[in-house]
């Protein structure tokens, strides 16, 4: 069963509280998504790092319920 977009937002939300998520269903099928995750607190880490941080806040749901997911991270622009 496909995973719906705003469970994708909430388990990053809460594993990364200051995080703006925004998801994007990039093939309308609920199996691609597109995430962009902005927070503070990736200040000072890796883009490999940020990354990590999001895809644990997902709970090893990657490629079981959640296919595909196409990920950018960023800190917030001063």
């Amino acid at each position: 069963m496909p995973m719906a977009a705003d469970e994708i937002e909430t388990l990053i939300r809460t594993a990364i509280p200051d995080a703006e998520v925004t998801i994007t269903d990039l093939a309308g099928d609920g199996d691609h998504y597109a995430a962009h995750v902005v927070a503070e607190s990736f200040r000072g880490q890796s883009r490999v790092a940020q990354q990590r941080a999001v895809y644990a806040a997902l709970g090893g749901r990657m490629g079981g319920v959640l296919h595909a997911l196409q990920l950018t991270t960023a800190t917030p622009k001063e």
